[in-house]
């Protein structure tokens, strides 16, 4: 099926794209699943919104006497005293990114990251902040060897998060993709090679209406599979009856 504009009318309106997103890395999951080595597992993980997991009001919930009760309380909870930070002038604003990613884990090494698959968010694009974070994780799962693929069908924000990664890692251009191309999909394989940290890129610009590829995921240490865009999107579209 081809690629359609989940950000525009007539979809938008009908159709919320986290729900279609959510579709879309499910079929992915399923079918990396299908594909994986037995000591691998996808998983989904997403987080949209720019709430952290617990706020400061929970940090600071204390019981009687300066005391955090953990556990089953009289039914032999312990009580585990709490630490008050020393009062602090310095407190920045920060704006945590979306997250809506497929994890490839290995169960054999303590459930460690081998791969991610990151679906972008319009809040990935929006502000200059949110697109630097994004890039500097994605940068950080390469410096660890985690192979990476960034799928960006967003049509609401025209900025490159793959460009952004490039300038990260100070790559340079050669490795950029042209300004107008902000729908693409590109797969990166972190590798060592001799005494040279490389990381191989296959980059694929994207256009509503067409056909989506197929893309490697390289696994950490442990070659790739192949990931059909296509078959997962028509899936996910068949699914969410769309």
């Amino acid at each position: 099926m081809p690629l359609l504009d989940h950000f525009h009318a007539p979809l938008l309106a009908r159709r919320p794209w986290e729900s279609f997103h959510a579709f879309w890395a499910a079929s992915i999951g399923e079918a990396l699943n299908r594909l994986l080595p037995a000591r691998y597992v996808a998983a989904i993980h997403s987080h949209l919104g720019s709430r952290v997991e617990a706020d400061v009001a929970e940090w600071e919930e204390t019981g009687n006497g300066g005391e955090r009760v953990s556990g089953n309380g009289e039914q032999g909870g312990v009580a585990v005293q709490s630490y008050a930070p020393p009062q602090t002038s310095l407190t920045m604003s920060i704006a945590f990114p979306d997250d809506l990613e497929v994890r490839v884990l290995d169960m054999r090494d303590d459930a460690q990251l081998a791969a991610v698959i990151e679906l972008a968010s319009p809040g990935n694009k929006d502000r200059p902040e949110t697109r630097r974070l994004f890039a500097a994780k994605c940068a950080a799962y390469l410096s660890r060897g985690v192979g990476l693929i960034i799928l960006d069908i967003v049509t609401s924000a025209h900025f490159n998060l793959h460009n952004e990664l490039i300038d990260v890692l100070r790559a340079g251009n050669a490795f950029a993709l042209p300004e107008e191309a902000w729908l693409y999909t590109v797969a990166y394989r972190p590798a060592r090679r001799g005494e040279t940290s490389l990381v191989d890129l296959w980059p694929h610009p994207l256009t509503v209406g067409q056909p989506l590829p197929v893309l490697p995921l390289a696994l950490r240490g442990d070659g790739v599979v192949a990931v059909d865009l296509e078959a997962t999107y028509t899936q996910a579209r068949q699914r969410s009856r769309m």
